[in-house]
């Protein structure tokens, strides 16, 4: 859920406050927790450059980023002028591609003619995009309307493909494809990724959730045509354009966070949730994996193979909140293999796959009958939506927040919303689990807090989890990019960019313990438990 769809109850979670039931949740999953000694905490310098994790040396890809973040960028990505809604729309026969690899575009224009502008998202000295590559004119045709597909209400544009696209030269990042005719423009994203993240960090673009949304030809996951949630669709195709400007979801909640770090200058790799999925080998000896701003649908592979990297020693870093809180199938259909992202929700049980496979509902991950709570990989339980509180620092001597200036009580406005996680003692978490922002606020006529918290784990990996989904618009709040900043003001944004930037370049060196402090677990100090909700 987003600021964009109201009502999580009507999403099917049931209760308020994400339908968190504590003795039905304390009877159907198991609590797990690790126990690490704590010890102090180190500094971390904001400034120095970061080089990949022990072992592992400076591959030609690193060379050949490096050279890119150097290049001039194009400030002119943006669209200018979306046009009426017919104007132009198309979609990508691909989620990703290697580098060298072809996709192919489904366009619908009224316009007789159009171009497509390739914009690759960086630093790039401030204007945040470059352009790869221009095609010449295309002949433009408007094409059929969608087919819904019964049962599952799947909305499919099952569109002829329009042209081929090469990506011969292109560097690995994330992509905005600006579809530009008379008419209007629109965009098509598309993520050239790694083949491999070793020594590096890697982001974890939503795919899967941009779908989940996307509300092109009147359906998504959350509603049907008329609104109601009872004819929603039980699984959506990437098949079809993406509703609004074509990529919403990735400018509101990962633009910024891509911008960032590629400023950073740490060696990055680049992927989707889906393509760790289906070659999850992607994620061997990665530093960190990032989760961005707002990334609810994850496989039961997906977090499995994300969890196993953890336990191996690469961190984690989830940059939102509601984070891994659905579970889905993907599934061929039309263009390709995992084409299609299937989420019964409240109706799992009228799922015809779960007669042959009863373990694999797709429903959220902390219900039964296959109860597994985000908490034990994110630390974090989400809890609710909407809120919109300050955000309060409770650890402000932390190395997360150095170079901040915080103290312990300040606050930033509207910084946690609209939704929210915290620790919940109840809950079964990794431990020690250090809370190092705590936040009171009141969802739904209910008071309760939002947490940031750091664990750490016996692979020596770290993972930190913001707790709230404003975080990464956060990044521009108070600059010409705020875009739905909420009224968060240039300190909120100069605060959360701080931070993100400690939390980046830790992480960069390698498994956290190894150059910062194991956690320091403080939850009983917090809530009167430990993590596990033990109490002991």
């Amino acid at each position: 859920m987003d600021d964009g769809v109201e009502g999580r109850d009507r999403a099917g979670s049931g209760v308020a406050l994400g339908g968190f039931d504590r003795r039905r949740f304390l009877g159907v999953a198991a609590a797990g927790a690790f126990s690490l000694a704590a010890c102090g905490m180190t500094g971390c310098d904001s400034t120095a450059d970061v080089s990949p994790g022990a072992g592992h040396g400076r591959t030609e890809s690193e060379r050949s980023a490096a050279g890119e973040r150097r290049r001039s960028g194009s400030p002119d990505w943006r669209i200018r002028s979306l046009g009426p809604p017919d104007a132009i729309e198309g979609y990508a026969d691909k989620v990703s591609v290697l580098p060298g690899e072809a996709f192919g575009l489904h366009v619908s224009t009224t316009a007789p003619g159009f171009r497509v502008s390739a914009y690759r998202i960086g630093w790039y000295g401030g204007a945040q995009a470059r352009l790869v590559w221009r095609s010449g004119q295309v002949a433009g045709r408007h094409q059929h309307p969608p087919r819904l597909e019964s049962g599952t209400r799947t909305v499919q544009a099952d569109w002829e493909r329009t042209t081929v696209v090469r990506t011969d030269g292109w560097p690995e990042g994330a992509y905005l494809l600006r579809l530009d005719a008379e008419s209007g423009q629109r965009y098509v994203p598309m993520i050239v990724r790694s083949a491999s993240a070793s020594g590096a960090t890697l982001l974890m673009h939503a795919a899967a959730t941009w779908q989940a949304y996307n509300q092109w030809g009147g359906y998504s996951l959350y509603e049907g045509k008329d609104g109601a949630y009872g004819n929603r669709s039980l699984a959506v195709s990437f098949d079809r354009p993406y509703d609004k400007n074509g990529a919403e979801k990735f400018l509101v909640y990962e633009r910024a966070a891509v911008v960032l770090a590629e400023r950073l200058r740490i060696p990055l790799a680049y992927t989707t949730g889906v393509d760790v999925h289906l070659a999850p080998s992607v994620l061997r000896d990665a530093t960190t994996v990032v989760s961005l701003g707002h990334d609810e649908y994850w496989t039961p592979e997906q977090r499995r193979y994300v969890t196993r990297a953890r336990d191996a020693g690469t961190n984690l870093v989830f940059l939102g909140a509601n984070s891994c809180f659905r579970r889905v199938r993907l599934e061929p259909m039309g263009t390709g293999a995992a084409r299609r992202v299937v989420c019964y929700k409240t109706d799992y049980q009228d799922d015809p796959y779960l007669v042959d496979h009863p373990s694999m509902p797709t429903n959220d991950f902390r219900s039964p009958p296959a109860a597994q709570p985000e908490s034990s990989m994110t630390g974090l339980l989400y809890e609710g939506y909407p809120t919109d509180a300050p955000y309060v620092v409770h650890g402000a001597d932390h190395w997360i927040f150095a170079g901040t200036g915080v103290k312990r009580g300040d606050s930033f406005n509207h910084l946690v919303g609209v939704e929210y996680d915290r620790v919940m003692p109840e809950a079964p978490s990794p431990g020690p689990m250090e809370i190092v922002a705590h936040s009171p606020l009141v969802c739904k006529g209910r008071s309760s807090y939002s947490d940031s918290a750091y664990y750490t784990v016996p692979s020596g990996a770290g993972v930190f989890a913001a707790g709230t989904m404003r975080w990464v618009e956060a990044l521009m709040a108070g600059t010409r990019e705020n875009g739905r900043n909420h009224g968060m003001n240039a300190r909120t944004g100069a605060f959360v960019t701080r931070t993100t930037e400690n939390v980046l370049r830790a992480f960069a060196v390698g498994p956290a313990t190894k150059s910062m402090a194991t956690a320091h677990d403080n939850v009983r100090n917090v809530y009167g438990h430990t993590a596990d909700g033990t109490g002991t």
